[in-house]
């Protein structure tokens, strides 16, 4: 993706990436780790600030008015993670219906380049179906398009 975003740090595994957020509340750590599920080939996307044990608070709402930055910071870890992993599948949702409110209006408002790289499914009620724009999905799966 071509938006700014914030550098990050990641593990030798390219499962866990930080990076500070800095805006209007100040500068605040976020976390974004991807962690397999028990399907084999899927993984649950993690994503909010670093709490004092170092761990993920994807609750903390830090309305730091930079949220596109921020949500092409995690995107850009999704290349990162999908370039050594190839055949995964990334699961996300957030933490509240808001916070999936959030997320699938990135996606939409990104759609056409992100439809470049990633095909991209949303969950309505039981079913996965390809995303659209003006659709109340509760969940989001992505899956690298192969070259």
């Amino acid at each position: 993706m071509t938006k700014e975003r914030y550098l990050f740090t990641n593990n030798l595994l390219d499962t866990v990436f930080e990076f500070v957020s800095i805006g209007t509340k100040g500068s605040i750590t976020k976390l974004v780790q991807y962690s397999e599920t028990p399907i084999k080939d899927v993984y649950n996307l993690g994503f909010g600030d670093k709490n004092e044990e170092g761990f993920i608070d994807d609750k903390a709402i830090t309305n730091n008015q930079d949220s596109n930055k921020v949500l092409a910071t995690v995107a850009s870890t999704l290349y990162l993670f999908t370039d050594k992993y190839p055949h995964a599948w990334v699961y996300a949702v957030g933490v509240t219906p808001s916070r999936t409110r959030l997320y699938r209006m990135g996606i939409s408002n990104n759609l056409t380049e992100i439809e470049k790289d990633f095909t991209v499914y949303g969950l309505l009620g039981e079913h996965w179906e390809l995303f659209e724009k003006g659709k109340d999905y509760q969940g989001f799966l992505a899956k690298r398009k192969t070259k």
